[in-house]
């Protein structure tokens, strides 16, 4: 029964609905209700540091009804998909209607998408690592998984990571740096893999020839299907969701670097190396993304028994609220380098 609570994050495809179906301010919906709604929620409901014992996870670990919640995502995500593409070229929708419905997509593609796409693209079944691709490719981000499990995992907290947002670098800045020199390295690291096995680039074990490939496909059916007017309108909606998954990068590892020993290499990942928030709304939308830290230390831990431990830094508030602030630079830089601070003292 513990794994029910992650049903919550089927609240959005709900909002979504709603947004689809309606016309006006309500169109905007989805947007209010993550970004409004769950962090005001994240204010006044008690914080959950609690972590199952050892039996306790050991049962959790082996429940695939977590894992069922998960999968229950993708038909849900496609199915909203191809309803954006119809319901976005209605003759009646207004301006406002459109870029409330588009804003509703790319939340979508953030949350759903990238996010659950994230979590099956570190498991290790191929089954599993397929359904994340496909979620992935729903919101233009595929690359993500070369460069997240080969690139980030082992770069994270130092300067040589792209997806790791530096001390008073602002957001915007980080959005362009993080998506394109992940691509980049997303490249390079397929181009090493084929290189050690002795095979050329252009092969179809190399990941990002397939989902070029694949993105290419998709991009020109929807144009075929549908026109460039509509075409443009899910672009724009997955780019939001790229923003999204950009934004919560820069949340999660702002300013925290690891240190190198005497030979010139980084120490250890360790939970200080990512910020934390054990806020109950945020962790159950996001499948605990939110206790990243211990994400980091084993990328392989499933959601449900992620820890939190008192050595991570801890956000003041949720991934939403966090997100909302960093928007506004002076703000995030005057809240976080103080955290930074007073982290680097003790």
């Amino acid at each position: 029964m513990k794994a029910l609570k992650y049903l919550l994050v089927f609240t959005i495809p709900i909002t979504v609905a709603i947004s689809f179906t309606f016309s006006g301010w309500i169109t905007f919906l989805p947007l209010i209700y993550v970004f409004g709604i769950v962090p005001i929620s994240d204010l006044f409901i008690a914080m959950d540091a609690n972590n199952f014992d050892k039996e306790q996870e050991e049962i959790e670990k082996n429940n695939k009804l977590y894992s069922y919640i998960l999968y229950l995502t993708l038909p849900t995500q496609v199915a909203f998909f191809i309803w954006f593409l119809f319901v976005i070229q209605a003759p009646e929708t207004s301006t406002l209607d459109l870029i409330g419905r588009i804003s509703a997509m790319g939340i979508m593609c953030g949350v759903i998408g990238i996010n659950v796409g994230h979590e099956l693209g570190h498991r290790q079944s191929r089954f599993e690592q397929l359904l994340g691709e496909i979620l992935l490719l729903t919101s233009l981000e595929t690359h993500f998984l070369p460069y997240h499990n080969g690139g980030h995992h082992f770069k994270v907290a130092t300067t040589e990571d792209a997806a790791t947002a530096r001390k008073n670098e602002p957001l915007y800045i980080f959005w362009v740096r993080s998506q394109f020199m992940s691509y980049i390295d997303a490249w390079k690291l397929e181009n090493k893999r084929l290189q050690t096995s002795e095979r050329s680039w252009f092969h179809v074990q190399n990941r990002m020839v397939v989902y070029t490939i694949l993105h290419i496909f998709l991009l020109v059916s929807i144009y075929f299907f549908f026109g460039l007017t509509v075409l443009f309108y899910f672009l724009s909606a997955a780019i939001m969701g790229i923003l999204l998954l950009e934004t919560v990068n820069y949340i999660e590892h702002y300013g925290l670097l690891r240190q190198k020993n005497k030979f010139g290499r980084y120490e250890r990942v360790k939970h200080t190396h990512s910020w934390n928030s054990n806020h109950i709304v945020g962790k159950l939308v996001l499948f605990n993304l939110s206790r990243h830290s211990d994400h980091h230390y084993n990328g392989s831990k499933h959601y449900q028994i992620l820890k939190s431990l008192p050595e991570s830094p801890q956000m003041p508030t949720g991934y939403p609220g966090m997100m909302l602030l960093s928007l506004i630079p002076p703000l995030w830089f005057k809240l976080m380098n103080k955290k930074l601070q007073e982290i680097q003292s003790t």
